[in-house]
């Protein structure tokens, strides 16, 4: 696949580190005193770390970047070095990309070049880091208990729900398209005020599915959501896709974006729209 990404101009780069902010998936680290691209896996190539570098030292450029090749990614990898290459190995750990993770310790053994991966899992690349912590993949066991009843002290019964939430993160920006959690589960996208007006939001609608959450009219880089939403029903297989949105007009872009996405994939999944009032209820729940 044909795609956008950005390219570093490491003649260019001084070091500054002002990009690596602007980028909300963590692709980018301070590595060797230079900004440098540490996975084509988490790159939107929507270029949010353009406008950072006072140097002009980044640019969008259009190259084979899907489907995805650990390999043909590795050789490039180890012409930047050491530090590099652990930074690498410690991306793909941190998002549980555990296949690609093999692909590229094969790489390394095939090269004779002796990398520890035990140093790549539990240290800093370079005692630089750069990732984002909140972008960490994390899979939850999900609890089969039911909701607990607890007294208060005047002695009235309190019932507290416990959570359906299986996985981490849920914000589309930061959510990877090809966690291992995606992987043929059922896709519940909701609009971010959802939550908060539905009450039994975790019980009735979150249970058995993995969540992304989105605002269509606050979030940047929509782009980047309809190809995430793409690469989730041909690549990690998702089984359904069901949009919950509130009634206000605004909220119309997430049940767009979804439909689109579903029409581009190549994979044909069933889509489902739910319809939420300002005060909780559902007025209305329907396949389209």
């Amino acid at each position: 696949m044909l795609r956008d990404i950005i390219k570093i101009d490491e003649q260019l780069c001084n070091g500054c580190g002002n990009c690596i902010p602007g980028c909300p998936e963590g692709a980018i680290q301070l590595i060797d005193g230079k900004a440098r691209l540490v996975s084509d896996l988490s790159c939107d190539g929507l270029g949010a770390c353009l406008g950072k570098c006072p140097l002009g030292a980044i640019e969008i450029e259009k190259r084979e970047a899907e489907p995805y090749n650990e390999r043909a990614v590795m050789e490039n990898i180890v012409k930047a070095g050491p530090n590099t290459i652990l930074a690498h190995l410690k991306h793909l750990d941190d998002h549980g990309e555990t296949e690609f993770l093999a692909q590229a310790l094969d790489v390394l053994k095939e090269k004779g070049i002796d990398v520890p991966r035990e140093k790549a899992v539990t240290e800093e690349a370079g005692g630089c880091g750069g990732g984002c912590p909140g972008s960490k993949i994390m899979e939850f066991a999900r609890k089969e208990s039911p909701a607990s009843v607890k007294s208060t002290a005047g002695g009235a019964a309190t019932v507290e729900q416990e959570s359906e939430l299986a996985q981490w993160p849920v914000q589309l920006h930061l959510l990877n398209p090809r966690a291992p959690y995606l992987k043929g589960s059922d896709l519940l996208l909701s609009a971010d005020c959802v939550a908060h007006a539905v009450g039994n939001f975790h019980s009735r609608f979150l249970k058995g599915k993995t969540l992304a959450i989105a605002c269509p009219k606050l979030d940047s880089g929509l782009d980047s959501y309809l190809e995430k939403l793409t690469a989730m029903i041909d690549e990690s297989g998702i089984n359904t896709l069901t949009v919950m949105i509130m009634e206000v007009p605004c909220c119309g872009g997430l049940i767009a974006l979804a439909q689109k996405a579903a029409a581009d994939a190549q994979r044909k999944i069933p889509v489902k729209k739910i319809m939420v009032s300002v005060r909780g209820e559902i007025m209305s729940e329907e396949w389209v």
